[in-house]
């Protein structure tokens, strides 16, 4: 001990002696992010920028091999959560951190287990410019201290606890967790700005308090676990909200871009911003994992996030099992809150019993036990105690802007210290206590029987003896292949491909809902072989091919032999399903639209039979190795506008396209795949005479899809079905550019939208294609509803005109402006702006053995687009005698005919379509135009711009 101490000695004789206020200015002009890695990042105040990092062992470090239960820490702070054992009570908090458990040890809890603690201190000394450390200083170590420059000197402690089971003669879990030294500090003068950090990302927003400008965001890679700032010479904790990576997108758009809201209100003004009917957050308790560790830390999340609720650590339902699936090839995979994900053996919560679910979980409540048999006081300690609560709202700074529950409090829970005058053995359960648990369970146990025979009641009530369930209608999902990877709402999961089982679906065990239903004692199939059977829909509960928000799962399956999607959903979705189910039945009937087929009720589920797909539009642009079966972007924009244009004409409004709700199906007898329209959970059907819909019931869409007018405080009229124009038109982009959107990325993209800052980098090349594109795209995401054209319109837009089309609209324009006066209106539409079309002189562009043939019979003027025209007119009417030089320079008709000119004047197609948009309700010019109100009334759009 004495040798150990010496160092100790030696820093606290040298300590005045060392450059500490000679740090200049450098330290101040720095912030320092610390990440769940170990690495702490010194980063630029006004940037963000990584200027140097200084590497560690991780935050926090589990056990490699564990037996049940879990304990989960929270690496902010190092508090304690605990995975339920037999009683299933879910996640629970420990009223004591990691710290205090250090603190008190040696110990020992009620249930006999030994706790032993660990602390050690450590000094790094590192050198304010490069990061590099220049020397270590512990109770175990002494590199040497000479420094021969101003040095930053950081505090770092270690706790190591370990538990062990004197009855199983085992070790029963360890941990350790590792803090900088470094109080909290609320206010740092001079220092206007307020950090935000994303739960399970890497991702920090720095604001300007005072007008809420974003003036930075960085994703430093591994989870944000503490950010601090130089101060007085030592380092110091700065507040910061820790957010679900979706709210913290939310509260982005919601502000405008950039504008984020003040954050220095007022008292009593946070209320009025984030209310209930706006705003208001709720802070949830986040459960990740990083590298073979997991831990929990509070978030905060607004109401569009999906949360856990309390006690869940089993599948909330039952239904068929999805063990199977729930595991990729590594034995583990991230997926939504609302999945039930099983760890391999031999990982930290190698549970035989329980399911942990990764995602935001509703705040668990303070488990009052008496854990350690006796327990330090508050003045033990050398560091400040830091709640889960003090993690989240820091300080006052941002206590006036949030609108939080009352749970809140949850956090501030410590255990009771004990008296003076308790005795040892007051802590330990005796004979009383195991009567009052006995008299419990057995409370509960007859309670629970009494609940289980009232619902064997009503179930027999609802659906008979033979418990075969009743049609009823439902919601549409994307039905997914095996292996799809879907991003729904910032949302990530992957699904494991499952090859389907191989055997007759009319012979194998079949599983039938029914509350009487059992299987034969002689059963001794294989559970992967099992079918589900509801009604007239069949499937392997094995044979997943995606999964939704809510508990939602689509299987591959059958329906009166023909093989479908059969999409589970909770029975408690009745309502959405029975709207979604009726706006199906009544627009399946176009090719552009998923087919439904049926709705079958089970006991806990409802079952929807729809069409099986192959694919997601985002897995026909993103993935290169995926076969398109021959359907080319272009047919797929035009297959998909048609299924638009068929819902606006039945009055209905999708209102939720993005790539992910368009599905490409297998391809039929022919060998054809089609686009469809999917997911209508959100469509909306409008009255017969309106062409309006309200906000009332919430913003519908997804965030980076929807059309401005959807978020803006007071729109100049109510929403119509231009926003679905609009959300078509990122589409287009999105398949045409290979997977880019003209608005940015995915944190700003809303925001973007709202501002108009939309920059379509993949159309700056002068093309003939691109040039038409464009355009279309750009009507289509006009800011203005009113200037965006119909779905009928987009369909006769030029982009989706063949060769054959545009060659005949060439000539009917020639014919139509032939005898025209030169000063008539047609002409001076077509001839104005043509010098660009022409590119000064067409003469100029054209082969040598065209210009020659032309100079044979006429006089053209290379300035003038009608004359460009009838040139392309006479030689497409003269062209079998057209010298052979000429015609292979031309090339065949109509395909390179075509080409050759718009390829030298790639303005000349959409420059002339305009100049005589006069002629569209002329017969002979009304196939290049809008098709509005040229069918019957029943198959005619509403009009997108609001007008009736």
């Amino acid at each position: 001990m004495e040798r150990a101490g010496l160092p100790l000695c030696l820093l606290a004789l040298l300590w005045p002696c060392l450059p500490q206020g000679r740090t200049g200015s450098i330290p101040e002009a720095l912030l320092f992010i610390s990440t769940l890695d170990g690495s702490l990042h010194a980063v630029s105040k006004k940037t963000g920028d990584i200027q140097w990092t200084l590497k560690d062992d991780p935050i926090i470090q589990g056990p490699v091999y564990a037996t049940e239960p879990a304990f989960l820490p929270d690496p902010s702070d190092g508090s304690l959560y605990i995975l339920g054992e037999e009683s299933k009570q879910g996640l629970m908090k420990l009223p004591f951190t990691i710290p205090e458990l250090v603190h008190a040890s040696p110990c020992r809890s009620s249930d006999g287990v030994f706790y032993t603690g660990r602390k050690q201190d450590t000094w790094f000394m590192v050198d304010p410019k490069s990061g590099k450390k220049q020397t270590m200083l512990s109770t175990e170590a002494w590199d040497g201290l000479y420094p021969s420059a101003p040095l930053l000197y950081i505090g770092r402690t270690q706790y190591t606890v370990t538990m062990y089971d004197p009855r199983s003669q085992a070790l029963r879990w360890n941990t350790t967790y590792r803090g900088y030294s470094a109080p909290l500090l609320d206010h740092l003068p001079g220092y206007q700005v307020g950090h935000f950090a994303c739960s399970g990302e890497g991702l920090v927003v720095t604001v300007d308090k005072e007008n809420g400008t974003v003036l930075w965001t960085r994703d430093y890679g591994s989870p944000v676990a503490g950010i601090y700032a130089w101060h007085q010479d030592s380092l110091h904790r700065l507040p910061h909200l820790t957010m679900a990576l979706d709210t913290l997108r939310f509260l982005t758009l919601r502000s405008n871009h950039i504008r984020l809201r003040r954050w220095a209100q007022p008292p009593g003004t946070a209320n009025r911003d984030f209310s209930t009917s706006e705003t208001q957050l709720l802070l949830t308790l986040y459960v990740g994992k990083h590298a073979a560790s997991f831990y929990a830390s509070s978030a905060l999340v607004h109401a569009g996030v999906a949360l856990v609720p309390r006690g869940v650590t089993l599948a909330p339902v039952k239904g068929p099992t999805t063990e199977g699936v729930t595991l990729s090839d590594s034995g583990e995979r991230e997926v939504t809150p609302s999945t039930a994900v099983r760890y391999p053996p031999g990982s930290i919560t190698a549970l035989h019993s329980s399911w942990l679910l990764i995602g935001h979980h509703e705040l668990p409540p303070v488990l009052h036990t008496t854990m350690l048999r006796v327990f330090p006081s508050s003045e033990s300690g050398t560091r400040a105690k830091i709640s889960p609560s003090d993690g989240a709202l820091p300080g006052p700074l941002f206590q006036e802007l949030l609108s939080l529950s009352q749970e809140v409090t949850w956090g501030l829970e410590r255990l009771p210290e004990p008296q003076p005058e308790q005795r040892p053995q007051d802590l330990y359960p005796g004979s009383g206590s195991r009567d009052i648990l006995v008299a419990g369970l057995t409370t509960l146990l007859l309670g629970g029987w009494i609940i289980f025979l009232l619902c064997q009641c009503i179930q027999e009530k609802h659906y008979g003896p033979v418990g075969i369930p009743n049609p009823c209608p439902s919601q549409d999902l994307l039905p997914l292949p095996p292996g799809a990877a879907l991003n729904n709402q910032g949302t990530s999961w992957r699904s494991t491909a499952i090859t389907p089982s191989s055997s007759d679906p009319k012979q194998p065990t079949c599983k039938v809902h029914s509350s009487q239903s059992a299987p034969e004692s002689g059963d001794t199939e294989a559970p992967d072989e099992e079918l589900t059977v509801v009604g007239k829909i069949s499937f392997n509960s094995k044979d997943v091919l995606g999964r939704g928000t809510g508990g939602t799962f689509v299987f591959r399956g059958q329906f009166e032999g023909r093989a479908v999607a059969v999409k589970r959903l909770l029975r408690e979705c009745f309502s959405l399903v029975h709207r979604e189910v009726q706006l199906l039945q009544e627009s399946d009937s176009h090719p552009g639209v998923l087919r439904y087929f049926c709705t079958e009720r089970g006991p806990q589920f409802h079952y929807i039979a729809l069409e099986l797909c192959t694919a997601t539009l985002k897995e026909y642009v993103e993935n290169p190795a995926l076969d398109h079966l021959g359907l080319e972007p272009v047919a797929l924009l035009y297959q998909l506008t048609s299924g638009l244009a068929h819902l606006h004409s039945l009055n209905i409004v999708h209102r939720d396209l993005k790539p992910c709700n368009i599905l490409i199906t297998a391809p039929n007898s022919q060998g054809r795949s089609r686009a469809v329209l999917s997911d209508f959970g959100l469509c909306k059907k409008l009255p017969a005479g309106r062409h309006t819909f309200s906000l009332c019931s919430g913003i519908p869409g997804t965030e980076g899809w929807m059309a401005p007018e959807l978020l803006q405080d007071a729109p100049p009229q109510s929403p119509t079905c231009a926003v679905d124009i609009f959300s078509a038109g990122l589409v287009f982009y999105y398949v045409l550019s290979g997977g880019g959107h003209p608005f940015g990325d995915s944190l700003h993209r809303q925001a973007n939208i709202l501002a108009g800052a939309v920059h379509m980098d993949h159309f700056e090349e002068e093309t003939h294609e691109k040039v038409i594109a464009k355009e279309l795209v750009e009507a289509m995401l006009s800011p203005q509803p009113q200037l965006r054209p119909s779905a009928q319109s987009v369909l006769a837009h030029p982009f989706f005109w063949s060769r054959t089309k545009e060659l005949q609209f060439f000539q009917d324009v020639s014919d139509r402006v032939e005898k025209e006066a030169a000063e008539g209106p047609l002409v001076t539409a077509l001839e104005t702006g043509g010098k660009v079309v022409v590119r000064q002189n067409w003469h100029s562009h054209i082969s040598g053995p065209l210009q020659s043939d032309l100079r044979k019979f006429r006089t053209y003027k290379g300035t003038s687009v009608r004359d460009l025209l009838r040139a392309m007119r006479n030689k497409r009417h003269h062209y079998q005698e057209l010298p052979t030089e000429v015609r292979q320079a031309l090339g065949q008709v109509p395909e390179e005919f075509v080409q050759y000119f718009t390829s030298r004047f790639p303005q000349l197609l959409l420059h002339t379509h305009k100049a005589m948009g006069s002629c569209a309700s002329e017969s002979l010019f009304q196939p290049y135009y809008s098709t509005e109100g040229m069918g019957d009334k029943k198959d005619k759009a509403p009009d997108c711009r609001g007008n009736s």
